[in-house]
């Protein structure tokens, strides 16, 4: 991000503020801007629909508003050229108010994508009276995920956008640990996806896996309330399983989908932007650096750019609408890439350094990425943590040790501004901004081997504990291209 601040503008009639090689001037009282005129109808629904109404205004080399205001409009325009402005108070309610008049997804991105615990009420609120929907339900969300944190501040809102907050479902920890594909005679109990009560402090069962589905090395990931299962193996042959798996969180179904164009395993996959990203993995015993984008709404699979190396397992995280891996250079290097998806390439971000960083794990916070790296001297007990700022682009290592008992850190999720960690011995809770302090801590998973962390809104249904026996498994039936679990 780049600090700015509204009280910098400088403000003379007929003054550029930037100098474009074709433009049309925006005015604003005294404040003038000179804009590329294919910017602002590219960005702005606002100039789109009045470039192309064939008023006189689109002929015009000047256009004055009186709203929105200047400042909302610098902000827009750092936006639109690539910048991620730090705002204070006053200059969200300015850019509120511009993208909601000017009609600027970009800029609505961007605003979601700096939502915190110090401005969600403010952003909540403003874009309510200005009907930024989009903005209004990501931070009515992000409240939700937060309440019991912000439940005092909350009561400064008016009663019927509280009643709205308290409407909504919250996010849930949830976990599948690692299973291989059955048979309905050797039906596994244990073959489950579980979700933490929090209240209970307790797991129960969320679903029980397909029979042919398989966690075992297998991609798992998260893309709009529903999970996605990619390229589990069958056994120490490594065969792969030749079907995609879906749970729908809302619906309590499973449906099946199309593989990759080239079967994997041990690979990583992530939702971001809408799509599904499988990023490399094995086959075969080798290695790929081959990566593919599934379009969720067609069941196709295409290939995206290829990881500047071969890797298995890749670690990957998301934050402000961006993606993030690490590549391991053994023995004492690890390095970040971004993938940017407006050109289908991965960019290096930064590089780090560090005697023994192997065994990583990286979560993200706001615009900082948290990588946990073994340590120190071959302890597997105890970790470090290195933070990079993409802001400041400066490394910073986390003060002491973390204990890292049986892999809990390298199965971290964040949620709000709290980092969950899970392992058989407990499930803790940090609090990120506060040098990850324990915040709480409640009961463990009950499961040995590689876990997968991630975060549902659930529908409120009554749920089986974890810790008590099945009566019997649960049946599925495969008709046609979709699997439906049946009582």
């Amino acid at each position: 991000m780049e600090s700015n601040s509204c009280a910098d503008l400088e403000v003379n009639t007929g003054k550029a503020i930037c100098q474009p090689t074709s433009f049309v001037k925006v005015r604003f009282g005294e404040s003038v801007f000179m804009v590329d005129k294919g910017l602002l109808e590219q960005h702005c629904e606002y100039f789109r629909a009045l470039f192309r109404s064939g008023m006189k205004e689109c002929l015009q080399d000047e256009i004055c508003l009186k709203a929105p205001s200047a400042c909302g409009f610098l902000v827009t325009l750092q936006v639109l050229h690539g910048e991620r402005p730090i705002l204070n108070r006053d200059e969200i309610v300015e850019a509120i108010q511009c993208a909601a008049f000017l009609q600027v997804e970009t800029l609505t991105e961007h605003l979601i994508n700096i939502v915190n615990s110090d401005n969600c009420l403010l952003m909540y609120h403003t874009s309510a009276i200005f009907g930024l929907l989009k903005l209004f339900e990501s931070t009515a969300l992000f409240i939700r995920d937060m309440y019991e944190d912000l439940k005092e501040d909350v009561k400064c809102l008016p009663e019927d956008l509280i009643e709205h907050v308290e409407a909504l479902i919250p996010s849930t920890y949830v976990t599948v640990g690692t299973h291989s594909p059955t048979i309905k005679l050797l039906q596994d109990f244990m073959r489950t996806v579980c979700y933490l009560d929090e209240d209970e402090n307790d797991w129960k069962v969320l679903t029980h896996l397909p029979l042919n589905a398989s966690t075992t090395m297998a991609g798992v990931a998260v893309l709009d309330n529903k999970i996605y299962i990619v390229g589990g193996v069958y056994d120490v042959s490594n065969k792969v399983v030749d079907s995609g798996f879906c749970y729908d969180a809302f619906t309590d179904t499973w449906s099946t989908f199309s593989s990759p164009q080239q079967l994997r395993y041990n690979c990583t996959l992530v939702g971001h932007d809408g799509n599904l990203y499988v990023i490399g993995g094995e086959y075969d015993k080798t290695i790929m650096s081959s990566v593919e984008k599934y379009k969720v709404s067609t069941d196709t699979w295409t290939f995206a750019a290829h990881l500047p190396r071969p890797a298995a397992a890749v670690t990957c995280t998301k934050t402000m609408s961006r993606l993030f891996i690490c590549l391991w250079r053994p023995k004492d290097a690890t390095e970040i890439y971004e993938y940017v998806g407006n050109k289908d390439k991965w960019e290096l971000t930064t590089t780090l350094v560090r005697h023994q960083s192997y065994g990583h794990w990286m979560v993200a916070h706001r615009d900082n990425l948290y990588v946990m790296r073994n340590g120190p001297s071959d302890d597997f007990l105890r970790c470090m943590i290195d933070c990079y700022n993409l802001t400041t682009g400066q490394w910073t290592a986390m003060p002491g040790q973390y204990e890292n008992s049986k892999g809990a850190l390298f199965t971290a999720v964040v949620r709000g501004d709290s980092v969950f960690t899970v392992n058989r011995r407990a499930t803790v809770e940090y609090a990120i901004e506060d040098k990850w302090r324990t915040k709480k801590e409640l009961t463990g998973f009950p499961r040995i081997g590689t876990r997968w962390t991630f975060l549902l809104r659930l529908p409120k249904k009554s749920r089986e504990s974890l810790e008590k026996k099945n009566s019997g498994p649960e049946i599925y039936s495969l008709p046609s291209n979709s699997l439906q679990c049946q009582d």
